[in-house]
């Protein structure tokens, strides 16, 4: 029985270099498949995670529009990408929204909040980026009113937010029509 091992053991001779090599090609191929899922699903996520920071920022800032809006009494000053709410109620003074394109890219504007009448990319609090418009009050809130309605002034705001600056690939949209609570009606 001692022998018949013994002979069995000297017989073992190992693996050959073709096969070493082999099996580190199977190895290595299966590998880099793995690493290769590995990656896209982190790059997914990573984009997921900015997709959805920019809509809350975006939806954040909605709101403090509609704070801002719900005490103020009428617009000062208005462009499509600028407009300042002259606050009666709440705190008071005036509060001033404005786009700003962002330097070197194309399609991507930030929106500013800022205390007083006039608004700028570098004084302002930046709340949202990765609009795909700077345009993000399409009509005059003073244009709202019909003479006779007895209806409150209106700012509408309409946000455009998309990671690849288009606003047809991966857009997400936020609009609302607010209304100045303490504005007169006409």
């Amino acid at each position: 029985m001692i022998e018949r091992v013994r002979r069995r053991l000297r017989g073992e001779a190992g693996y050959s270099l073709v096969e070493m090599l082999t099996v580190l090609v199977i190895m290595s191929i299966v590998f880099a498949g793995i690493t290769d899922v590995f990656v896209s699903g982190s790059k997914a996520q990573i984009e997921q995670d900015n997709r959805f920071q920019a809509q809350l920022s975006t939806r954040l800032a909605l709101d403090k529009i509609r704070r801002d809006a719900h005490c103020a009494s009428t617009v000062q000053n208005y462009t499509t990408s600028f407009v300042t709410l002259k606050i009666s109620g709440c705190s008071g003074g005036d509060v001033s929204w404005c786009t700003a394109a962002v330097a070197g890219v194309s399609n991507r504007y930030r929106l500013y909040r800022q205390l007083g009448t006039s608004c700028s990319s570098g004084s302002g609090t930046m709340l949202v980026d990765y609009l795909t418009t700077g345009a993000v009050f399409p009509t005059n809130p003073t244009t709202t009113q019909t003479s006779g309605c007895g209806c409150l002034m209106a700012l509408i705001a309409d946000f455009k937010v998309s990671l690849k600056g288009s606003s047809t690939v991966d857009a997400y949209e936020l609009a609302d029509t607010i209304y100045l609570r303490n504005s007169t009606r006409i």
